[in-house]
This record gives C-alpha cells, sequence and structure tokens, in this order.
C-alpha cells in the first residue's frame, strides 16, 4: 500500500487505498462577457442565466470529481474554481493575488469575438509570469449562437497548439462540451500527480 504521496502546492494529498483525493486550484482567463461564470455555473450546477452580470472581483467556486486512470486507480480532485473579472484593466492588479498556487487553467474566449482571442495572449502571458506554465485547456464559448460565430475551430486550435494545449468548442448555455472541457482538464491536472 502506497503510504504517502507528493503533496500539491495549493492543498494535502490523502491517500485511501487505491484511491487518491487531491485539492487543486484552477483559473478561467479571458475578457469580459466570454462566458466564464456561465461555464462555472453549468459545470458545478447544471444551470444557465441569460442575464448577463459582470463579476466583481473574484469568485471561488468548489466541484468534487473523479478522474478514472488507466491503471484502475480513482483520483477524487476537488477543484477550487477561480472566476476573476475580465475587465483589461484589473489583469495587472489581480494577477499576484488571483494566479498565486494555480495549477491548471481554462482560457476562454468567445466565438462571436475575434479579439477575445487575442486577448488570450496577455490573460496567459500575466499568469504565467505568476505561475510558470501550468496545464491549460483552450475553449471557444458561445456556439449556440452560430449566425454570429467569427471565431472558427481551427483559428481556437492554432492559439491553442502554440501553447501545447488541447482545445474545444463550447456554449454555456445549451452544456455542449462544458463537462467534457472541464474533466479534460482534471485528467491532464491528475496524470501529474
Amino acid at each position: 500500500m502506497i503510504n504517502a504521496l507528493t503533496h500539491s502546492v495549493n492543498g494535502a494529498v490523502r491517500v485511501i487505498g487505491l484511491n487518491e483525493e487531491i485539492k487543486t486550484k484552477i483559473c478561467l482567463v479571458g475578457d469580459n462577457n466570454v462566458g466564464k461564470t456561465s461555464l462555472i455555473r453549468r459545470f458545478v450546477l447544471d444551470t444557465f442565466d441569460d442575464k448577463y452580470t459582470s463579476t466583481i472581483g473574484t469568485k471561488v467556486t468548489k466541484k468534487e470529481v473523479t478522474v478514472k486512470k488507466d491503471n484502475g486507480r480513482e483520483i477524487n480532485l476537488s477543484m477550487l474554481i477561480w472566476d476573476i473579472m475580465g475587465q483589461k484593466g484589473f489583469r495587472e492588479l489581480l494577477r499576484e493575488s488571483y494566479f498565486y498556487g494555480a495549477e491548471g487553467a481554462i482560457c476562454v474566449c468567445d466565438l462571436t469575438n475575434r479579439e477575445s482571442l487575442e486577448e488570450l495572449k496577455y490573460w496567459i502571458k500575466s499568469m504565467e509570469s505568476i505561475t510558470g506554465h501550468i496545464p491549460m485547456i483552450f475553449i471557444g464559448n458561445k456556439s449556440d449562437l452560430r449566425d454570429r460565430i467569427t471565431v472558427t475551430n481551427q483559428d481556437i486550435e492554432k492559439v491553442a497548439t502554440s501553447y501545447g494545449a488541447p482545445s474545444m468548442i463550447t456554449s454555456a448555455k445549451t452544456g455542449e462540451g462544458v463537462e467534457s472541457a472541464f474533466m479534460r482538464l482534471a485528467s491532464m491536472l491528475t496524470s501529474r500527480k
């Protein structure tokens, strides 16, 4: 039986037979109105609200998930999901307290707003100045707005590939791809444990 494992930066690891419990901090990055809060709400509560409310400061939400590994192990991951206001002026102001200790990131752009994809490089630069390189996944959100899409899958894939990261398309409104995106990051995080 395993007696101890390496502790993560943000939390303790507890071993129970072949099951492990890990606590990890992940951050969502991206501009205002790309759907970060809605993605979290869809993943954690499986709900959607059409009313736009800008995040003020930072909000932390917790979700427990189980990741099954190829060797039969199960890892119980307690995801502390950090959501931050997307205003560009706050990117530098809050970066140290927001990004400190993050072990993974979801980089979100709005499929109907090409500039939101371009701005991700500035969010990532700000994040990596604190965290170094951490596992990331790129999300193109709002796929339900088909007639307004200006960012293609290939556009997102190209940017994601430049960071060595996967990309996915989601809709917080319909739920398309949301669970898969968060679980993909969870799997990436547990593969390092």
